[in-house]
């Protein structure tokens, strides 16, 4: 369960596509080098299921295997390797519980908040459903609701989970209770969930973006300490941002390394900031997010803004971009991303500042970015 709320998190991230498709010239042209190599017991599951794709057991552990790359490695290619092992079951509603809870989440790492909560909201109405199951889709139904800003939705799922999983349950519960003006003792209470023993990487991520959230310098500490223990994109990606917000870019730079177009965006951002030669990340990024755009229109628009931003100053265009995003996701960070979006566009982004302010005053919200961005959301 520790890992199932850790992935729920984590494929929050928007995962970019990569830039359009080109033809080599020769066949020995190197078309592009992979992120890893596939181990050997890796290419005998895909050959076994290459021979009979409706081995389910075979097909749900190389599904999950390729979430698992994708959290790590920030590779949307992963999501169509899940799809692929899933395809027996992918279309079908009387689906193997396990193969729709994995269909689920593919769904939710490709934005598709609306279909995957479809998914486990038909899982949850099965009567026969394991409670391992149904502990996994609760879990999996609340971290929708957290992150598209639908509190009590996701709290009317955690709490189900105190009788089937106590610690993540307390984790959510704790985690909602920080959205909801009770930051203190949320932190309090994340803090009691592993004392005298090693902290999970989920959990130490937590107790990381509320440490952020509260303006507690701890929040790098936790953000590696998490890091330390699950190298994945997501928070990788969080801890350079923490890093540029900090004022501290050349070491967002030495972090942001790696593949995924996630982390490639913090590069271009540090570069920028550092006044050194940035054009050609630039240009891959732009390919990249022009690519993502043309095939899922609308669903990756925070890093989008993010771009027009951080990286070409197009305040106009990066408001646009992140109420785009705002009607999709709204964690905090994306209403520090609207937030800045606002600000930057000056008059543009007055209307968009005020119902930003009633929203955040609305659920209680302490963070210390808000605030500090816009004085209003502080009184």
């Amino acid at each position: 369960m520790k890992l199932l709320l850790a992935l729920a998190l984590a494929l929050a991230l928007p995962l970019l596509a990569a830039a359009e498709p080109f033809v080599p010239k020769d066949d020995a042209a190197a078309v592009q080098r992979l992120p890893y190599r596939m181990d050997a017991a890796e290419r005998a599951r895909r050959a076994a299921l290459a021979r009979d794709p409706a081995q389910l057991p075979l097909a749900l552990d190389a599904a999950r295997a390729a979430l698992d790359r994708a959290r790590a490695l920030g590779d949307p290619r992963e999501l169509g390797a899940a799809q692929a092992a899933l395809a027996p079951w992918w279309a079908r509603a009387d689906a193997p519980p396990e193969a729709v809870l994995l269909r689920a989440r593919v769904k939710q790492a490709r934005h598709d908040f609306d279909a995957a909560q479809a998914e486990l909201q038909s899982l949850l109405q099965r009567g026969d459903l394991p409670a391992a199951l149904r502990a996994q889709a609760l879990l999996d139904a609340a971290a929708i609701h957290q992150l598209r800003g639908e509190l009590a939705e996701a709290r009317a799922l955690c709490e189900p989970l105190r009788s089937l999983a106590p610690l993540p349950a307390s984790a959510c519960l704790a985690e909602l209770a920080s959205l909801s003006g009770d930051a203190p003792a949320a932190a309090m209470k994340l803090a009691q969930l592993s004392p005298g023993r090693i902290t999970p990487p989920w959990l130490a991520l937590m107790r990381a973006e509320l440490a952020e959230r509260r303006g507690d310098p701890a929040a790098a500490a936790l953000y590696r300490l998490a890091l330390t223990g699950a190298d994945e994109v997501y928070t990788r990606a969080a801890l350079a941002d923490w890093l540029l917000d900090h004022d501290q870019p050349a070491e967002a730079l030495a972090l942001a390394t790696g593949e995924a177009d996630a982390l490639l965006l913090r590069r271009v951002i540090a570069l920028h900031r550092l006044g050194r030669e940035a054009a050609a990340p630039t240009a891959r990024l732009r390919d990249a997010l022009a690519a993502v755009d043309r095939r899922e229109p609308g669903k990756h628009a925070r890093e989008q803004a993010r771009f027009a931003l951080d990286v070409t100053g197009d305040a106009r265009e990066a408001l646009r971009l992140a109420r785009l995003n705002w009607a999709l996701q709204r964690e905090p960070a994306d209403a520090v991303l609207l937030l800045r979006a606002a600000r930057a566009a000056g008059r543009d982004g007055e209307a968009t500042r005020q119902e930003l302010a009633n929203f955040v005053r609305q659920r209680g919200w302490q963070d210390v970015r808000l605030a500090a961005l816009d004085r209003s959301l502080a009184s």
